[in-house]
C-alpha cells in the first residue's frame, strides 16, 4: 500500500520528468495532454482503497476520474457514459481486492456487452509481486493488462497511457471504418441513381427516349426474327404550352407528372412507358396488334378526358392526340423511323381535330415522300444551275480565350422571292434523289474559294464544313477536294470536315479510310451530334477524329438536367484523355457557357455566341 514517502517519491519523479528540455517536453508530452482528458473509471470497494490509485492519476494530470464500488454502480455509470460525452469512459481500472465483486467475472461481463467491450480494462493485482497465474487469469477474463502492487507512478502511468492510446487508435479505426462504409453506401446510391437517370426522365420517372429507342430496336429484331408484332402509341398533350405559359413551369410540371401517373395506372407493369419530349409520351406494347393498340389508346384518352386540372380556382380540361404505329416483320429498319412515323401519325390526328387517334399507314407516307420529292427536286436543280445557293457562317468560340476565328459553313437556298430556305427542307430530298453530291461539291468549291480570296481581315479564319454520308462512297469527292486544295493553295488546317456518327459508321471501313486520307492531307475531322448514337464512346477509339461536337440535346437543358450535366462532363473528360477537343452546340445563354467552361469544354457554338450570318458580319479573332 502507498504511504506518504511513496507519494513524495512519485511527485519527485513527476517533477524530475517536467524538468526535461523544452524540445523533449513538446515531443514527448504533447500527445499526453489529449490523453489526460480521457475518462477513467476506478472500481473499488472502499473509498480508502481508491486513494491508492486516484492520487497517482490526479498527480499526473488526469482530470476526469470516476469511481464505483459495486457492479451495479459500475454498470449504471458505464451506461450513462455511452449517452453523455462528459461522462465518457475510456479506461476501466479494477482493484481485484474488492470484496464486493468478482473482478474476473466483471471483466467477462463487460466483454460480452457490445457497447462496452471496446473499453480497455486494467486490473490491479492483490499480489505484491509478479505472478503468472494472476496475469493469465486476468488476460483470460478480458483484461488487457495487469499491474502488481505496490502501486507507483512509474509502473501505473505507462500502462494507463498505453491503454488509453490503444483505445484512441481503436476509436479512430472504427470512425474511419464507419466513414468508409458511409461513403461506399453513398456511392452505391449515386451509382444506382445515375443508372436510373440515364434511362429515365427525371421529372416523371418514366423511361426516357433513349430507353424507348433501345426497346424499339429489340421489338424490330423480335418482329423480323420471330414474327412477333408490337405497337407504339404516341401521345401529344393538346394545349400544354398554353397552360405552361399561363400558369408557370411548376404547374406545367405538375400536369406532366399527373398524366404520367395516369399512364402508369393503366399499363405500368405491362408496357414500356416513356416521356420523349416536353409534352409527348410514347407507350410500346409488345405482342400487340393495331386493333388492340387502338383500344389501348381509347382507354388512355378516356382517362385523360376525365382529368380536370386545377390551378387555384382555375380549371383546365386536358386532352391529347394519339398516333399509332404497328411494328410488323420487314417494315422497319430503325427506332428513329418508327418514332418519326408515330409523330406524323400524331400530327394527322391533330389535323383531324385533336383528341383523335390516327393509325400510321406506311403507304400514305410513301405518297407524301413522292409528292415532296416532286416539289423540291426541280427547285434544287434550278438553285444549283442559277447560283441560288448561299453559305452562312455561324461562329465557333474558343471558350478558353473568348476568341472567334472558326465558323461553321451552313447552306441555304434562295427562293424566287429572295427568301432563305433552311436545309432541313431540301437536303433530305437531295439525299434521296442523288443530288447531294452536287451540293457537297458546291459547298467545297464555295468555301475553299472564299478562304483563298478572303480579305485581310479574314486571313486567319477557319471553316467547318458538313459532309453528307454519300461523300464517303464517292471517290470523286476525295479527288475533287485534292484538286481544289491544289488550285486554291490554302492551308488544309483551315478546314475541318464535320460528319455525323451515323454517316461515319454506315459504311465503317470505307468511311474510316476516307477520314484517314483527309487527315493525311492536313484537314481536321469533327464527329458531329456526338452522344446521339447507341455506341458513341466506342467510335472515339476507332475513328480518326480531332473534334467531338456534343449533341445539342445534352446542352439546351444543361442548367436544369442532372443527367445531361453528368454526360457532358463524362464526354469532356474522355475526350481530353484521348487528346481530342470538344465543341458544345446549341449554347443559348451565358449560364450555360459558364458551366461549359467549368467542365473544360473547348469550344462553344449557338445563338448566344452568334447566329448564322454572311461572313462580312464578322471580324476575324473577335471576342
Amino acid at each position: 500500500m502507498h504511504n506518504i514517502d511513496n507519494l513524495d517519491a512519485d511527485k519527485h519523479l513527476a517533477a524530475s520528468t517536467q524538468s526535461t528540455t523544452a524540445t523533449e517536453q513538446n515531443t514527448h508530452w504533447h500527445g499526453y495532454d489529449i490523453l489526460k482528458e480521457s475518462g477513467i473509471l476506478i472500481i473499488e470497494e472502499e473509498a480508502k482503497h481508491t486513494h491508492q490509485i486516484e492520487p497517482i492519476l490526479d498527480n499526473f494530470g488526469f482530470t476526469r476520474l470516476f469511481t464505483a464500488q459495486t457492479c451495479e454502480d459500475c454498470q449504471t455509470l458505464l451506461n450513462d457514459s455511452t449517452q453523455r460525452h462528459d461522462q465518457r469512459v475510456n479506461l476501466i481500472i479494477i482493484d481485484m481486492m474488492n470484496r464486493a465483486l468478482d473482478a474476473l467475472s466483471l471483466c467477462k461481463n463487460l466483454a460480452r456487452q457490445r457497447h462496452l467491450a471496446e473499453i480497455p480494462v486494467l486490473l490491479v493485482s492483490p499480489v505484491v509481486e509478479w505472478c503468472d497465474d494472476a496475469l493469465n487469469a486476468g488476460l483470460d477474463a478480458g483484461a488487457l493488462d495487469i499491474v502488481f502492487k505496490p502501486l507507483q507512478q512509474h509502473n501505473l502511468i505507462p500502462r494507463v497511457l498505453t491503454l488509453l492510446r490503444l483505445k484512441k487508435e481503436r476509436d479512430n479505426s472504427h470512425l474511419k471504418q464507419r466513414q468508409l462504409e458511409r461513403e461506399l453506401a453513398e456511392r452505391r446510391i449515386m451509382e444506382t441513381r445515375l443508372k436510373f437517370m440515364i434511362n429515365h426522365d427525371e421529372l416523371t420517372g418514366l423511361c426516357n427516349r433513349q430507353r424507348l429507342e433501345q426497346a424499339l430496336d429489340v421489338a424490330i429484331l423480335q418482329s423480323d426474327l420471330n414474327g412477333r408484332q408490337s405497337s407504339l402509341v404516341y401521345i401529344d398533350l393538346n394545349h400544354f404550352k398554353a397552360i405552361n405559359d399561363l400558369e408557370g413551369h411548376d404547374a406545367g410540371d405538375r400536369l406532366l407528372t399527373t398524366v404520367a401517373n395516369i399512364l402508369r395506372a393503366h399499363y405500368g407493369a405491362s408496357a414500356t412507358i416513356s416521356r420523349i419530349n416536353a409534352d409527348e409520351y410514347a407507350i410500346l406494347f409488345e405482342d400487340c396488334n393495331e386493333k388492340t393498340a387502338f383500344n389501348h389508346a381509347k382507354s388512355i384518352r378516356q382517362g385523360i378526358d376525365t382529368l380536370q386540372f386545377r390551378v387555384d380556382n382555375r380549371k383546365y380540361q386536358v386532352a391529347a392526340s394519339f398516333g399509332i404505329v404497328a411494328i410488323k416483320p420487314g417494315l422497319w429498319s430503325s427506332s428513329s423511323d418508327i418514332l418519326g412515323s408515330a409523330d406524323k401519325a400524331c400530327y394527322e390526328a391533330k389535323r383531324k381535330g385533336r383528341n383523335s387517334i390516327h393509325l400510321f399507314d406506311k403507304k400514305d407516307n410513301k405518297f407524301d415522300i413522292l409528292r415532296e420529292d416532286a416539289y423540291w427536286v426541280p427547285r434544287i436543280r434550278e438553285a444549283l444551275a442559277s447560283s441560288r445557293l448561299r453559305l452562312l457562317f455561324q461562329p465557333v468560340m474558343d471558350i478558353g480565350n473568348n476568341k472567334i476565328d472558326r465558323f461553321e459553313a451552313l447552306i441555304r437556298m434562295i427562293d424566287k422571292n429572295n427568301e432563305m430556305i433552311t436545309p432541313d427542307n431540301f437536303i433530305p430530298v437531295a439525299e434521296r434523289n442523288g443530288l447531294i453530291q452536287e451540293i457537297d461539291l458546291w459547298v467545297i468549291n464555295r468555301a475553299f474559294g472564299m478562304l483563298a480570296n478572303s480579305v485581310k481581315v479574314h486571313k486567319d479564319i477557319s471553316f467547318n464544313i458538313n459532309l453528307s454520308s454519300t461523300a464517303f462512297h464517292e471517290n470523286k469527292f476525295l479527288l475533287s477536294v485534292k484538286s481544289k486544295l491544289l488550285q486554291t493553295g490554302i492551308d488544309a488546317k483551315r478546314i475541318t470536315f464535320e460528319i455525323t456518327e451515323t454517316a461515319a459508321v454506315t459504311n465503317y471501313k470505307k468511311g474510316r479510310d476516307m477520314l484517314q486520307q483527309l487527315r493525311e492531307l492536313g484537314f481536321g475531322i469533327a464527329l458531329d451530334d456526338f452522344g446521339s448514337g447507341f455506341n458513341s464512346f466506342s467510335h472515339l477509339k476507332q475513328l480518326p477524329i480531332d473534334y467531338i461536337k456534343i449533341d445539342g440535346s445534352f446542352i439546351t437543358n444543361l442548367m436544369h438536367d442532372v443527367t445531361d450535366q453528368t454526360l457532358v462532363k463524362s464526354i469532356t473528360e474522355i475526350a481530353r484523355k484521348l487528346g481530342k477537343k470538344t465543341v458544345a452546340e446549341f449554347v443559348l445563354n451565358r449560364e450555360t457557357l459558364d458551366k461549359l467552361k467549368v467542365y473544360g469544354v473547348d469550344y462553344a457554338q449557338g445563338y448566344f455566341i452568334g447566329k448564322p450570318e454572311e461572313l462580312t458580319a464578322y471580324n476575324s479573332g473577335r471576342t
